[in-house]
C-alpha cells in the first residue's frame, strides 16, 4: 500500500522554511517517488482544520526552485495543541474538543503514515505529544522533525536550520541602520536583535558586523572611519548589565565619535522590563505558549530610554532586524546544512525512526535522528568562547 507523508512548517519564520520543503519533496521524488506527499497549510493550525494541499507532479517537478526563497511556501502560524483555550478561541475546535484528539483522527483521515515537522523546541515537542497520543490509540505514525530556529537556542543541537542566515542578514541590515548616523549628530543607534533567551544570535551577528568594519575600504575621513561605523556594545541575556557603568563607558565613545551603535538582544533585560510593567500595573502581553510578546514590550526602546539621556544622544534610533533576517531565503551554508537534515529526515522516515534531525551535542555533534524526549528550548549561549571573549575585549567591553 502506498504511503503517505504529510509536512508542516509551524511557529515563526526562519531562513530555512522553503528549502526545507523543497529539500523533503526533492529527496521522497529521488528515492521514493511514488509515496504520496501532502502539507498542511499554516502548520498545525491547518492540520486541525483538515487545510491540506497535494504535492502534484508538477510540484515535485519544480521543487528545487524552492530553495531561492525565504518564508514558508505551505504557511506557518504559532498553534499549542496542548492549549485548549487558545485552539478554541481560534476556532481551531469547538468547546469540549481535545485539539490532540482533533489532529490525531484528521491524520488518520488524511492515511498519514509520516510526519514531517519543521520549527522550534515548541513545534517538535507537540509532534512527540501527538505521535504518543496515537501510538496510545493504535495508530502508529513515524514523525521526523527538522529544527528551525534563528536563535540557535534548541537542545541539544549545535546549528539549527536557518540561523547563519540570519546572522549574515542582520549584519547586512547593520550596515545600513548604522550609516543612518550621519543623518544627525550625536545619535544614538539601536540594533535590536531576535533572541528571547539565548544571545547567540546577536552575539554572532554583532561579530559578524564587525569583521565587516575591520575589512571595509574606508577612507578614514570625518565620518567615513571603521570606529564610527563600528559596534560599540552587546547585550545579550546571558551576561549581567550594569547600565551605570556601561553609560560612563559609552560616554566616552560619544565624546570622541560622535555617536554610539549598539546590539542588543530582544531577551536582554527583559526581567526588569517585564517587573517595571507589573510594578506599574501594566499587562503583560503573552502568546498561546505563555511567552512574553517581546515586539509588544520593546525591548529595544527599553534600553534606549536608559541610555539616551546619559549619552546626551541628540536623536536616537530604535531598529529591530528580526523580521528582516527571519524571511530571508537560506545562505550557502544554510542550504549545506538544510540538504544534509533533509536526506537524514527522509531516510529515517522511511525506515520507522522518529525524532528531530540535527548535529548531537550530547554525541559528539554527530548528525543523527535524536530523541524527541531529549528536545528542549531556551539553550543558552555560552559566553566563553574563545570568539565572543574576543570580540568584547576588541570592542572596550570586556
Amino acid at each position: 500500500m502506498t504511503k503517505t507523508v504529510a509536512m508542516l512548517t509551524a511557529g515563526g519564520l526562519a531562513p530555512c522554511l522553503s528549502s526545507a520543503v523543497g529539500g523533503l519533496i526533492e529527496r521522497y521524488t529521488e528515492i521514493a517517488p511514488d509515496i504520496r506527499i501532502i502539507a498542511y497549510r499554516n502548520g498545525y493550525a491547518g492540520l486541525l482544520t483538515g487545510n491540506w494541499v497535494e504535492a502534484t507532479p508538477e510540484v515535485r517537478a519544480s521543487a528545487g526552485q524552492l530553495h531561492a526563497f525565504g518564508g514558508s511556501p505551505i504557511g506557518n502560524s504559532r498553534v499549542k495543541l496542548t492549549n485548549v483555550e487558545d485552539c478554541i478561541k481560534r476556532g481551531l475546535v469547538e468547546k469540549g474538543q481535545n485539539p490532540l484528539e482533533v489532529a490525531a483522527r484528521q491524520l488518520r483521515a488524511d492515511g498519514v503514515d509520516i510526519l514531517h515537522t519543521i520549527g522550534g523546541d515548541d513545534t517538535n515537542t507537540a509532534a512527540a505529544d501527538l505521535a504518543a497520543y496515537l501510538d496510545s490509540h493504535g495508530h502508529d505514525l513515524t514523525v521526523v522533525g527538522l529544527p528551525k530556529t534563528i536563535d540557535n537556542d534548541v537542545v541539544p543541537i549545535r546549528q539549527s536550520l536557518g540561523a547563519w542566515t540570519a546572522v549574515e542578514q542582520g549584519a547586512l541590515y547593520a550596515r545600513n541602520i548604522i550609516a543612518e548616523f550621519s543623518a544627525n549628530p550625536n545619535m544614538l543607534i539601536v540594533h535590536e536583535v531576535m533572541g528571547r533567551s539565548c544571545g547567540w544570535l546577536t552575539a554572532a551577528t554583532a561579530r559578524a558586523h564587525h569583521e565587516w568594519v575591520k575589512t571595509a575600504p574606508f577612507a578614514e575621513w570625518v565620518d567615513n572611519a571603521a570606529a564610527r561605523w563600528d559596534v560599540h556594545g552587546v547585550y545579550i541575556p546571558e551576561r549581567a548589565i550594569d547600565i551605570a557603568a556601561e553609560a560612563k563607558r559609552l560616554c566616552d565613545v560619544m565624546k570622541e565619535h560622535g555617536g554610539v551603535n549598539l546590539f542588543i538582544s530582544e531577551g536582554a533585560g527583559r526581567d526588569e522590563n517585564v517587573a517595571e510593567m507589573e510594578a506599574a500595573g501594566e499587562e503583560v502581553p503573552r502568546d498561546a505558549f505563555g511567552h512574553v510578546k517581546l515586539d509588544k514590550i520593546n525591548p529595544g526602546q527599553w534600553f534606549a530610554d536608559r541610555f539616551a539621556s546619559e549619552l546626551g544622544a541628540e536623536k536616537v534610533l530604535v531598529q529591530k532586524s528580526g523580521y528582516f533576517s527571519r524571511s530571508a531565503p537560506a545562505n550557502a551554508a544554510d542550504r549545506e546544512l538544510i540538504a544534509q537534515c533533509t536526506t537524514l529526515a527522509v531516510d529515517a522516515a522511511l525506515r520507522g525512526e522518529s525524532g528531530v534531525v540535527g548535529h548531537d551535542e550530547g554525541h559528539d555533534d554527530v548528525l543523527r535522528v535524536i530523541e524527541f524526549e531529549r528536545i528542549a528550548g531556551g539553550k543558552a549561549f555560552d559566553t566563553t568562547l574563545p570568539w565572543f571573549g574576543e570580540l568584547l575585549r576588541e570592542l572596550g567591553q570586556a
